[in-house]
């Protein structure tokens, strides 16, 4: 993850759908008009919220199975940086709702499953916060972290789709890979997509970084024997 290519690629497609999101031709629908622009911002960051999220619990599996706390730090570090993009992800569909539903908040079942989803991974930082033992918060953060991402699936994937919705695609409402989806908004859409989540795992790896150098410079830890130097 350290070499230095993919960031460039994320850099390039990033900076191309900030461009082509507010300047690239849309399609003239009524009632989204232009804030179908959001598109570019508001889905991808979901996709990588759950990237992020699928990366901690591999690694909350990986500690589990190795009891090595590097492997915790990553899983935690990697969820961190899935819940800022959940919050990204949440504000950036208040914000279109209010242009295109009449309000930031409507109660619908796919955002009120999502808060639910949040809300189930903010208690996990307030679990791992609230134990001071290393191994201790290592391992009951790791098991929640299961328990969470199970959950997040059908919150997330399941439920919203069996109920009626103002979202695209749920309760009798098209799509948009059905009706306004255009060749050149998949020519944004889908390497905005790559381009978030690669800015997802670029910002987890920084944080992971700084979370190694700190640990071992509190703990004089190494982690290739998983033991202190104490």
């Amino acid at each position: 993850m350290r070499t230095w290519w993919w960031k460039i690629v994320c850099i390039l497609l990033v900076g191309y759908t900030v461009i082509a999101g507010f300047l690239a031709p849309v399609p003239r629908l009524d009632i989204l008009n232009e804030t179908i622009r959001n598109l570019y911002f508001h889905v991808p960051m979901w996709f990588t919220m759950m990237a992020l999220f699928t990366a901690s619990v591999v690694y909350a599996i990986k500690y589990l199975r190795s009891g090595r706390l590097e492997d915790d730090i990553y899983s935690s570090q990697f969820a961190i940086t899935g819940i800022a993009f959940s919050v990204f992800g949440m504000l950036t569909g208040m914000e279109w709702a209010k242009y295109t539903w009449g309000a930031a908040w409507s109660n619908d079942p796919k955002e009120l499953c999502t808060a639910l989803c949040m809300l189930t991974y903010f208690a996990y930082l307030v679990l791992r916060n609230g134990l001071k033992d290393e191994e201790k918060r290592a391992k009951i953060g790791s098991v929640y972290n299961i328990f969470a991402y199970a959950l997040m699936i059908p919150l997330i994937m399941v439920i919203p789709r069996m109920v009626d919705s103002l979202h695209p695609g749920n309760g009798g409402n098209p799509a948009f890979k059905q009706y306004d989806l255009d060749k050149y908004m998949r020519m944004v859409f889908y390497p905005a997509v790559l381009g978030w989540i690669m800015l997802g795992f670029w910002m987890a790896t920084l944080s992971i970084r700084q979370a190694l150098v700190k640990f071992k410079l509190e703990n004089n830890f190494d982690f290739t024997k998983n033991k202190s130097n104490a």
